[in-house]
């Protein structure tokens, strides 16, 4: 499988893209072992945590191939010169910089701007985009993101971003989104080692409802 067949399919059988923001080198390959034991098969590293490119890399280099690994809050043509060094096989942002999607289509990555009205989705689209992310979705909702449907081409897909639970995801999908991204309520260091093994226990009963 090529690099967009494989995500199509981690995506379909376990939708959900796990934003690791804030985590560190020292913690990356016990919290992606937990996550993939839990049956996340996407997971992506924020620009923002520290040594963001190092954590990239050696989740890349530890993982089985079959599991995504990208990089999230990729803001520059630089930030993906750098991601694709890294290993990252996604380009996530939560804007549509049409010179970030020009670079991350060149460099081989697959890239997923942020959108939040028909215009961007639209823009995004006419220049090869085709898995976009509503962001944030906490402000736009289920109803924005049906009536954007409505009108969109069959090949265009959707992952909501932003105040999305775990719990959220069967409703989501169910709806028509491709998958979810899920930041802080699934992964955040802060919380203790126990709670996010609970978590990921949590997510790994969502997942088993898409088997």
């Amino acid at each position: 499988m090529n690099t967009s067949e494989q995500l199509f399919s981690n995506l379909k059988t376990a939708p959900i893209i796990a934003i690791l923001r804030g985590v560190t080198p020292d913690k990356i390959l016990e919290v992606g072992d937990l996550l993939v034991s839990a049956g996340v098969k996407v997971i992506e590293v924020p620009l923002n945590s520290p040594e963001a490119f190092l954590s990239i890399e050696t989740l890349r280099g530890h993982l089985s191939p079959d599991i995504t690994v990208g990089a999230g809050t990729v803001l520059t043509v630089g930030d993906v010169e750098k991601i694709a060094k890294a290993g990252a096989e996604i380009c996530i942002s939560p804007n549509l910089d049409l010179e970030v999607v020009s670079a991350a289509q060149k460099l081989g990555l697959i890239p997923i701007p942020g959108v939040a009205t028909s215009s961007e989705f639209f823009e995004a689209y006419k220049h090869g985009v085709r898995t976009m992310k509503l962001f944030p979705f906490s402000n736009l909702g289920v109803p924005f993101m049906k009536a954007l449907q409505s009108v969109s081409p069959r090949d265009a897909h959707l992952i909501p971003v932003g105040g999305v639970s775990v719990e959220d995801t069967f409703e989501l999908v169910q709806s028509g989104a491709l998958a979810v991204g899920i930041g802080n309520s699934l992964y955040d260091p802060k919380i203790s080692n126990d709670e996010f093994i609970e978590r990921c226990s949590s997510t790994k009963k969502v997942i088993a409802r898409f088997a």
